[in-house]
């Protein structure tokens, strides 16, 4: 972060972000130099940032940037009316696999009826529910089809009331969700929860 402040002082940085940090990191990197946003996995069946980064984004100012907001496309469908092709890499995605997409179908079609009651497609309510976590919120969905650009885009035209999205979080219970959301052990040791980084102890040599 002291390097990263230098470069902001040099005028070669604008603006200064982290990913998957913990909240000591983040309160600890905020202390030596405002933090713009913060980008973490966020959407309906990965909600683990809500009750520690979430608040602690908002005490300290801080702008969220939600990764997948689509639960990696599971809520445009991948393995649910899209096959997931055994190539690709969210085919070793355990929620994707045999014994959990089963399971998780059931919280596809929870979200599929209630966007016909919302006038909206599955992945638009999905969408929109992330974009209305607050103005200080701003979703990067992925995508290569231009068809989906427009539907994301979409989202933004679909309007939810508390009540809303709180009928729509209560058909995604996190308890339902089938699978781990890191693809194995290895991978979770990146994520907010292990990401602590050590105290700088000026008395250590290297």
């Amino acid at each position: 972060m002291g390097e990263l402040k230098k470069l902001v002082e040099e005028g070669k940085v604008k603006y200064i972000g982290l990913s998957e940090a913990s909240p000591d990191t983040i309160r600890r990197a905020h202390a030596v130099h405002p933090i713009t946003a913060v980008q973490l996995e966020w959407s309906l069946w990965t909600r683990d940032i809500e009750d520690e980064v979430i608040p602690l984004c908002r005490e300290l100012g801080i702008g969220i940037v939600p990764y997948s907001p689509l639960g990696r496309g599971f809520f445009g469908g991948k393995g649910v009316v899209e096959t997931v092709p055994s190539v690709r890499t969210l085919s070793g995605h355990p929620r994707f696999q045999a014994e959990n997409i089963e399971k998780n179908k059931k919280i596809y079609e929870r979200i599929e009826s209630l966007a016909k009651k919302y006038e909206c497609t599955t992945p638009q309510l999905a969408l929109a529910w992330v974009l209305q976590q607050g103005n200080d919120v701003v979703p990067i969905p992925g995508t290569t089809k231009m068809k989906n650009l427009d539907q994301n885009i979409g989202a933004l035209l679909v309007e939810l009331s508390e009540n809303d999205l709180k009928e729509i979080s209560e058909a995604v219970p996190i308890d339902d969700v089938a699978g781990d959301r890191h693809y194995s052990e290895g991978t979770a040791k990146f994520t907010w929860k292990f990401a602590n980084t050590p105290p700088n102890d000026s008395s250590v040599s290297t």
